[in-house]
């Protein structure tokens, strides 16, 4: 037997890959302490914990961040409008620093000088967990088996880990493996790898959350979704002045919900019976790499719609221009993981000091993988009916355009003036 190296605490999700990470460790000889997060995916816990305990964990811990994950990770995002790379609404790169960063507790309750995860070393997530555990905890080791040469020589691919599974009794799915990764969060399910690298394949089938009868999403080159015998779905959704969501209500029957996480749970699963928020993308992974994932973001599409909605109407255009800029810089910054660093601080620290105003409620409405905006109002927007009204002058000089127009064409016509005698120079 190795000789005893100390603690470290595991970042397990009850899967192959942490499974096997578990017990190798134990054969390098660290004494392992599991930790699952309970982000809101669909997980038999209780299974879970007994598997790690059954495989040779010290302990196990099965911490609900679900709450803190919405309140302090999703939020944030909301009123950032963050986007990466146009399309992609970062629901696995938000949910690792808010992971990571229990881990990093644990490691500090349970006296460890290491954690480890079972991120690939191609991908994004070790370098999230990573920068949020040294940013947290500038002390900790990190102990990434699929970086080490020991581990990936020796388990070169699923084959050689399936049989070195069977081999130390670690239970293992005895139905065919789905032919992709799959990741579930509150915030989205992502999928890739397998038979998804191929960024030909076309993907048809039925996910996650895009489960409900008479809902087929069909992703695509062309990304069709349709809905069978789902009936469109109306709602308001009332934003508070930080710019985030506290009550949806639905127009229907009147139900509403308030709570981060009762709210956001709703959300999910009006937009999942309407297939909203699925995408098939190309993305630049931060190491350098492009992949190919497809990803459904039901409630963080509506809310990423209906709040860019109450932004316009109540923000002034200069400080919206600036504000985009700034999203665009926090996006990328979440992608990288650099949550937890002194830049993205300060970016949502000025993200949310231009949501004071951003308050009012939205009426939207989803069928058939679209959100549809169809009102909205506020007491704090900027939106003059009469001002901008065909039928009435207000407080406006249509005459006063006159100047406006002659100023701002005085730059084009100086530029056309000059380009047209360099013409004639270069033609003689």
């Amino acid at each position: 037997m190795a000789q005893l190296k100390g603690t470290v605490v595991l970042a397990y999700s009850g899967g192959l890959d942490t499974s096997c990470i578990l017990v190798w460790l134990k054969e390098q000889g660290y004494d392992v302490v599991a930790y699952l997060a309970n982000i809101g995916q669909k997980e038999d816990f209780e299974a879970a914990q007994k598997k790690a305990l059954a495989l040779g964990a010290k302990k196990i811990y099965i911490e609900d961040i679900s709450r803190e994950f919405v309140e302090e990770f999703i939020w944030p995002a909301v009123q950032a409008n963050a986007l990466y790379e146009d399309r992609y609404l970062l629901g696995t790169a938000l949910a690792r620093p808010c992971i990571a960063r229990k881990l990093v507790d644990i490691a500090r309750r349970e006296g460890a000088q290491y954690v480890a995860h079972g991120a690939t070393g191609k991908g994004n997530d070790q370098v999230r967990f990573e920068l949020t555990c040294y940013a947290l905890c500038p002390n900790i080791k990190v102990i990434a088996p699929w970086r080490l040469p020991e581990f990936y020589q020796r388990f070169p691919g699923r084959r050689e880990l399936m049989d070195y599974a069977k081999e130390h009794g670690i239970p293992v799915p005895v139905t065919p493996q789905t032919p992709w990764s799959m990741d579930e969060n509150l915030m989205h399910i992502s999928y890739e790898a397998g038979i998804l690298e191929n960024p030909k394949v076309i993907d048809h089938g039925r996910h996650g959350r895009h489960r409900a009868e008479g809902v087929a999403c069909v992703c695509s080159l062309i990304g069709n979704f349709t809905a069978g015998r789902a009936r469109p779905w109306e709602g308001g959704l009332l934003l508070q002045e930080s710019g985030v969501p506290v009550k949806v209500t639905n127009a229907g029957d009147g139900a509403t919900r308030s709570s981060a996480l009762e709210l956001f749970v709703y959300l999910n699963d009006i937009a999942g019976k309407h297939g909203v928020g699925r995408i098939d993308i190309v993305e630049n992974r931060f190491v350098g790499m492009k992949s190919r994932g497809i990803y459904e973001t039901p409630a963080g599409t509506i809310l990423y719609h209906a709040h860019l909605d109450i932004e316009a109407f109540t923000m002034d255009r200069e400080v919206r221009k600036i504000k985009q800029g700034l999203a665009l810089k926090f996006s990328e910054l979440v992608y990288n993981g650099f949550w937890h660093s002194p830049e993205c601080e300060f970016l949502r620290q000025c993200i949310g000091h231009s949501q004071e105003a951003v308050v009012g409620t939205v009426r939207l409405s989803v069928f058939k993988g679209h959100v549809y905006i169809l009102g909205r109002e506020s007491p704090r927007s900027l939106y003059n009916e009469e001002l901008v009204s065909m039928n009435v002058q207000g407080d406006y000089e249509p005459a006063d355009a006159t100047g406006f127009i002659n100023i701002n064409s005085l730059r084009l016509k100086e530029y056309h003036r000059l380009q047209s005698k360099v013409t004639v120079k270069q033609d003689e």
